[in-house]
């Protein structure tokens, strides 16, 4: 199927896209409404335990209390009576998402699961938008036009010269689509994780960017990051694209390091960067050192020695400390100790990410992949990886669909090496079988088979060099 049968097509059956929106809407409405239903009546819920956590972080601000308050200078010269989220174990987030939670204590126990269903339709509509306005639009023409705007300078063809607005408007319905009726995604919203408000200060940033809107970009990518502490290496591809509008370049030389120093790059940092520290010192002043540990801090030292998708996990239960404390470092050699470090999985996974966000944010209409390509590193490089980090790189999939040669081939291996991981989850997590080594082989099919994944995307893109 060529790309101007998929633009046609679309065009003809799609559905309005309100028409996909208020559909989208329902099914997370029914399915939260199910959940409901689904956790009275059975032992394994389909709430997920971390939107327990949000709501007992929230119930603990709300509520303040002896044991329970916040107790920093700020507080005590507003005479306010807040509590502390931290008090709930394992709350490892922004104070500013439990405080968003509020309702759920005000109103219903549910209002967060709907905050995060209606974050899932806000970043469909800015897939759309994005779609239309920034990404199609450089390969569509207006009834009676002669000429197009080429898809990108490298791969043109006489079908894409024919696609029309109306054409470009129905494919990226269809587009946003595989994002809104995405299984993963409307399964981790309606159980309770808060991963679809990342998702939407990401997508926010990405939308200035892309319309060079570079103050707003800056203010979305600092708040994105006190949100949560990865989409800080989109920064990188941020100021190379900015550099080359400022400074055109070419290659790698001194000549191009200096071209990432100017009032228009400085500026970006210092937005950026003074965002993320407002907001941080803001929650410092109220909720202190607990603040900063458990929002940041806890990375540089956590020692996950539960089996994730990571092969970092098997050694970390191999040399993880007994209850008795008669296991530490002191009895592990240097190598052990290296390897088991969390800062140690950091090396391959910044130079990588950061890396990539360098060598292919050159252009400004090339962030999108960019964005992909650096997430889908730094997912697969982590020291702890679930299903819902795919999520992470998988918005911005839609984005590349009309640049990037996807093979069914990649979807196989990538949902393969999933699915054999699994398998052999299953026996340790339900069935108590000691196969531990044998996941973590396939750990390592894991990290080979996305990496392939990922080199083959890489591949089939094709880079655009207007801006």
């Amino acid at each position: 199927m060529n790309q101007y049968w998929s633009f046609h097509h679309w065009q003809k059956y799609s559905p309005p896209f309100w028409t996909l929106l208020i559909a989208s809407a329902l099914l997370r409405i029914g399915l939260i409404l199910y959940s409901e239903w689904h956790d009275a009546r059975s032992v394994v819920k389909y709430t997920d335990v971390d939107y327990r956590v949000f709501s007992d972080a929230a119930r603990f601000l709300f509520h303040p209390s002896e044991g329970n308050v916040a107790r920093v200078s700020l507080t005590k010269t507003l005479s306010l009576n807040v509590g502390n989220p931290y008090n709930r174990e394992t709350y490892r987030y922004t104070p500013l998402l439990a405080a968003l939670l509020l309702p759920n204590e005000l109103v219903h126990a549910s209002f967060g699961k709907y905050l995060f269903a209606a974050c899932d339709l806000v970043n469909g509509v800015l897939i759309h938008r994005l779609l239309v306005t920034s990404i199609l639009s450089q390969s569509t023409r207006t009834p009676g036009s002669d000429k197009a705007k080429p898809l990108d300078r490298q791969r043109r063809s006489e079908d894409t010269e024919n696609i029309t607005v109306a054409d470009a408007k129905a494919w990226a319905t269809f587009l946003a689509a595989t994002h809104l009726l995405n299984p993963l995604v409307f399964s981790i919203s309606t159980r309770g994780s808060s991963e679809s408000i990342l998702c939407t200060l990401v997508l926010l940033t990405l939308y200035y960017a892309l319309h060079h809107q570079w103050d707003a970009a800056a203010v979305m990518l600092g708040i994105s990051t006190h949100w949560k502490i990865y989409p800080v290496i989109y920064g990188v591809s941020c100021v190379t694209a900015l550099a080359a509008q400022t400074r055109p370049t070419t290659g790698w030389g001194l000549a191009f390091a200096k071209s990432l120093v100017c009032t228009r790059t400085l500026r970006f940092g210092f937005l950026s960067a003074g965002t993320f520290f407002l907001l941080g010192a803001f929650c410092y002043a109220i909720w202190g050192h607990p603040f900063l540990y458990e929002a940041y801090l806890y990375h540089t030292d956590r020692l996950d020695h539960r089996h994730n998708f990571s092969p970092y996990f098997y050694l970390t239960y191999l040399t993880y400390p007994s209850p008795s404390g008669s296991s530490d470092d002191h009895a592990l050699s240097l190598m052990q100790r290296l390897l088991r470090s969390p800062l140690t999985s950091l090396v391959p996974q910044l130079s990588l990410s950061l890396g990539t966000g360098m060598l292919l944010g050159r252009s400004t209409q090339d962030l999108p992949f960019a964005w992909f390509v650096q997430t889908f590193a730094f997912v697969l490089f982590n020291r702890v990886c679930t299903s819902q980090y795919f999520l992470w790189y998988t918005l911005f999939l839609p984005l590349l669909a009309s640049r990037v040669r996807f093979s069914w081939w990649g979807v196989v291996v990538w949902a393969g090496v999933q699915a054999v991981w699994l398998a052999e989850a299953y026996k340790l997590e339900f069935l108590g079988e000691n196969v531990f080594f044998g996941l973590w082989l396939r750990s390592l099919l894991y990290v080979g088979g996305h990496a392939w994944v990922l080199g083959n995307i890489m591949e089939g893109y094709a880079f655009g060099v207007t801006q």
